[in-house]
């Protein structure tokens, strides 16, 4: 870069956009990498006339556009920045968020385990309680040497105020109620009462974008539909279809497949719903995850221990 762009033209902001770094961060490099043992204050003091000199195109009125769009970026990225640990406090599986339109509108990347867990929180009044597979292990059954082995219980941890969560189960009621998910509205009860169900909806037909600006028919990702919802105060889950690759063009289903499926899944998981908690124990919480080949579809998660 140094050969390339050599020139004494050049100004330190324009190698600070060379470099993808601020200026300021180029300029300090530089001073440390001169004089290694510069106090802070002393490279504070002498920063004051290149700090000014960066910071003038905040103040040159013949770019105002181009000006207001590097701070509507910056005070972007800044933003998504620090939604990021709110998020991942709730469930999201990746360091950070991108900051995009995309986003905005909720088709960010995730997992359905990750809006399982979710679901989960705002089931339990907002506290995060974690799934676990297995409860116990026993070994060598009606032997003296009968072992059985049980996981430690964890304590609930609270990353959600117990009223936000009622109001997004009221939310999310309404979507069942009057929303893209009625197809299933009434489709659950226990011992003879309809239930009240929750859920969100979703569904993406992803692919590369043309130099146009079109979605390229050439270079499809995938397609996918999903619905993570609850049924009454103790199930929750996920169902989700995906067709990978080049063939997803091949599909034009949307979040109503899922919909349909849990509506065909009703009756076996009523059998579940219609079991009485023995006395004295927790209710249990069914997270339905539908992945598609070679994942396991049911996992069976103790709202109350986790377990």
């Amino acid at each position: 870069m140094k050969r390339a762009y050599g020139k004494p033209r050049l100004t330190l902001s324009d190698y600070g956009y060379l470099l993808d770094t601020h200026p300021l961060r180029v300029w300090a490099a530089g001073r440390l990498a001169s004089e290694p043992g510069i106090t802070r204050k002393d490279l504070m003091s002498e920063s004051e006339p290149t700090r000014r000199t960066i910071s003038a195109w905040l103040l040159e009125t013949p770019h105002r556009g181009a000006q207001d769009r590097r701070l509507r970026t910056r005070i972007e990225r800044d933003a998504f920045a620090r939604m990021a640990p709110a998020w991942r406090r709730l469930g999201f599986p990746f360091e950070t968020l991108v900051p995009s339109y995309a986003t905005a509108i909720g088709s960010s990347a995730d997992r359905p385990t990750a809006l399982a867990d979710l679901m989960g929180i705002i089931v339990n009044d907002g506290l995060y309680r974690p799934a676990r597979c297995l409860e116990r292990l026993r070994f060598a059954i009606d032997t003296p040497y009968y072992t059985a082995l049980e996981a430690a219980p964890e304590s609930a941890q609270r990353v959600m105020p117990s009223a936000a969560a009622r109001v997004l189960r009221g939310v999310l009621a309404q979507v069942v109620e009057e929303g893209t998910a009625q197809r299933i509205r009434g489709a659950f009860s226990e011992n003879g009462d309809t239930l009240v169900v929750g859920g969100k909806t979703g569904s993406g037909d992803n692919r590369y974008l043309s130099r146009n600006g079109r979605p390229s028919s050439m270079r499809m990702v995938n397609r996918t539909a999903a619905f993570t919802f609850y049924v009454g105060d103790r199930y929750f889950g996920v169902l989700t279809a995906s067709v990978q690759g080049p063939r997803a063009l091949q599909y034009t289903f949307t979040s109503s497949l899922p919909l349909a499926v849990l509506k065909l899944l009703a009756p076996a998981m009523e059998q579940r719903l219609d079991v009485r908690p023995s006395p004295g124990g927790s209710s249990g919480t069914v997270a339905v995850h539908a992945m598609g080949p070679g994942s396991r579809p049911f996992r069976v998660v103790d709202s109350a221990t986790g377990r």
